[in-house]
């Protein structure tokens, strides 16, 4: 049975930007329904119209529903979930370089981060949960994706050398996503 995934990228990124391609042609061909997020202004996104992004594109957030969020993408989508009311049970979701704490370097995205997430109703709303990092990060601290792991209790997935995996990283293709996501799929 296929499963709904939504991919969320992050800060000045598009759908077409990075591994989102890849990824998105690997889930369709194990017959998944596959939606890449187009964030709107990402080079200079605002929290409220991000949101409103996920309330119009996600339909039907059930067990067969899975996220897989980059950088920025990832506390949007915590945001975003932990305002519904009642939280749906869902299949799960992977954040890449994701972080719930503010940027030193980009203050800009402070907006994103003011509010503390209930990690408690997100965790208790999913099956699987896993954050992926680069100790190499020169975008989001590996530190601050470490943090946001253990706060959602997720398995954690710390790569040596991967930057913030981004096209100039090197990652048009991101096996370990995939690998995780299909993981996780097969699991339930």
């Amino acid at each position: 049975m296929g499963k709904q995934v939504y991919i969320i990228h992050g800060y000045g990124a598009s759908p077409s930007n990075h591994w989102f391609p890849w990824l998105k042609e690997k889930l369709i061909a194990d017959n998944h329904q596959v939606s890449v997020l187009h964030m709107p202004n990402s080079s200079d996104p605002k929290k409220e119209e991000w949101l409103k992004k996920l309330a119009n594109k996600i339909k039907n957030l059930d067990n067969n529903a899975y996220f897989v969020a980059h950088s920025l993408g990832s506390i949007t989508l915590l945001n975003y979930l932990e305002q519904l009311d009642p939280l749906p049970g869902f299949g799960g979701f992977i954040l890449v370089s994701g972080f719930a704490e503010r940027l030193s370097s980009l203050p800009s995205l402070d907006p994103f981060t003011v509010e503390k997430v209930d990690y408690q109703k997100i965790i208790s709303a999913t099956n699987s949960r896993a954050v992926i990092a680069a100790k190499d990060d020169y975008i989001v601290p590996f530190q601050l994706s470490e943090n946001l792991s253990k706060q959602l209790d997720t398995s954690f997935y710390p790569v040596e050398k991967g930057g913030h995996f981004l096209e100039d990283d090197g990652f048009i293709t991101f096996p370990l996503a995939y690998d995780i996501l299909s993981n996780m799929i097969k699991t339930v």
